[in-house]
């Protein structure tokens, strides 16, 4: 298992420089250097000697991945692409084009992101397990299929109608708990019930709906109808042989999430003004801050990997068979 996950980490290192290129292609097609020091400086007033400077200031005066004028190694280190890209390999995001550390904006911003993505992930886990198995129980019946329009339904609507609808009526009809906002000191609990609740309600449609699909693909095995013949009740059936026989699909879809538990959400973060990743990555766009921008990334990509990572080594507890081969 040690080589296994040595091997997977190795396979990495190129995933990871794919995705640093890629970026970083991908923002200075969209922005010039040029485009960034206007926005940062404001688009009135602004001269070519100030442009000059601030892209001297932050280290944008150099070509992009060649400096033929350097010799020798700088013509690959005396470059923006190294100096602002390369170094994130050393975790070294450098500040923002505003001035600031971004370790420490990042050290800042992750509690309150998993403040709300946490409770959210596992709430939403099992209300949407339950609610599938439930379903599940009563499959061929109008329960079920009524379930499943419900489940569409739900889907259908935008993730904007339910942080909208939640805030008018929980927050500002029935003025249980504050709008937006987030306070790290005292009664945090009231500033996180709402997004919560909406993230897990908003999810429910197609995350039931899912599992219902999985469950009742092992319902149909040939040992649910042995275990059946034998006399055990349905709860039994659901619990002791269809759940834990559908847990690598589970696992698959649960474990590839951990990077949002980081990385927050963009919609719930920026609707509740939670100040959590979500909305510094927003921010960042915004404002054209490429720092901050490609060290979201390169840091999503890592998460993505290890979420990777962890669900084959999961496999091997949920599955005797991957242990055993």
């Amino acid at each position: 298992m040690f080589a296994y996950i040595i091997r997977r980490v190795l396979y990495a290192i190129p995933i990871l420089i794919g995705v640093n290129l890629l970026t970083f292609a991908l923002f200075f097609v969209v922005n010039s250097p040029d485009d960034m020091a206007v926005s940062q400086l404001g688009d009135k007033y602004v001269t070519p000697e100030a442009i000059d400077n601030w892209k001297r200031k932050h280290g944008y005066d150099k070509p992009l991945f060649l400096n033929p004028d350097a010799g020798g190694v700088e013509t690959l280190t005396d470059t923006i692409f190294f100096n602002k890209s390369v170094k994130l390999f050393a975790f070294d995001f450098g500040r923002s084009e505003s001035g600031r550390d971004i370790t420490t904006d990042v050290t800042t911003r992750m509690g309150p992101s998993l403040a709300v993505a946490l409770p959210t992930f596992l709430v939403g886990i099992g209300v949407n397990i339950c609610v599938a198995l439930m379903v599940v129980m009563f499959r061929a019946t109008p329960l079920d299929r009524g379930a499943v329009l419900v489940f569409v339904a739900l889907m259908s609507i935008s993730y904007l109608f339910y942080i909208i609808g939640g805030q008018f009526l929980v927050a500002k009809t029935w003025k249980l708990v504050p709008i937006s906002g987030f306070h790290p000191e005292g009664q945090v609990w009231k500033f996180l019930i709402l997004p919560v609740l909406v993230g897990v309600v908003a999810g429910i449609g197609a995350g039931a709906r899912w599992y219902r699909t999985l469950f009742l693909e092992e319902a149909n095995q040939d040992y649910v109808r042995t275990a059946r013949a034998k006399g055990c009740s349905e709860l039994r059936i659901l619990f002791r042989h269809i759940l834990p026989n559908a847990m690598i699909p589970i696992l698959t879809g649960v474990v590839v999430l951990i990077p949002a538990l980081f990385m927050g959400s963009l919609l719930i973060e920026s609707f509740f003004g939670i100040p959590g990743l979500g909305s510094y990555m927003l921010d960042a766009i915004r404002s054209q801050d490429f720092a901050i921008v490609r060290s979201m990334v390169f840091i999503g990509s890592i998460l993505y990997i290890v979420g990777l990572i962890l669900t084959d080594i999961s496999y091997t507890w949920a599955d005797p068979r991957v242990r055993l081969s």
